[in-house]
């Protein structure tokens, strides 16, 4: 958006697009300032409640994933160690104008939903299952076996 045509200096139109976060299209970001990806992945993180719990053999991630079909979760790895669980719920609008639907109150949430888990180094990054029922999704992540303790070395001594 261009805002010179209505009189700001260029170091207030800077401010203000900083912001408003508009991209100016001419020049490169002159500020490290997060990116719209980066404000719109925070929120749909601090959205998505979630629960982790450890056994003795795994650890279990439980997500609430309303509205959303288990087909449309997608469940990765990143980093290798980075468990990324995210999925979104849209709104059937085109749907909603053919049948004339006019929404009086809307507070159910629509929209991404996104969670990363950093996983211990114990955790099997081979053995991870996902399974996701009634709208909500558990990610169990095996646990690799303790090694076994390392056992002294004898050394034969030699007569000299």
């Amino acid at each position: 958006m261009d805002f010179t045509n209505f009189g700001f200096d260029s170091r207030l139109l800077s401010t203000l697009q900083d912001m408003l976060d508009f991209p100016d299209d001419h020049e490169k970001p002159t500020q490290n300032n997060p990116t719209r990806a980066y404000v719109r992945d925070t929120k749909a993180m601090a959205a998505t409640p979630a629960d982790v719990k450890e056994y003795p053999n795994s650890y279990v991630f439980i997500v609430d994933m309303p509205g959303i079909k288990a087909t449309e979760i997608k469940v990765q790895l990143e980093n290798d160690n980075v468990l990324v669980v995210s999925g979104e719920r849209k709104r059937d609008k085109e749907k909603d104008e053919k049948e004339g639907v006019k929404y009086l109150r809307m507070e159910r949430r629509v929209g991404k939903f996104m969670r990363k888990f950093v996983l211990p180094d114990n955790a099997n990054m081979d053995a991870i299952s996902a399974v996701c029922k009634d709208g909500v999704l558990q990610v169990t992540v095996e646990k690799l076996p303790a090694p076994e303790p390392k056992r002294p070395k004898t050394i034969q001594v030699k007569l000299a």
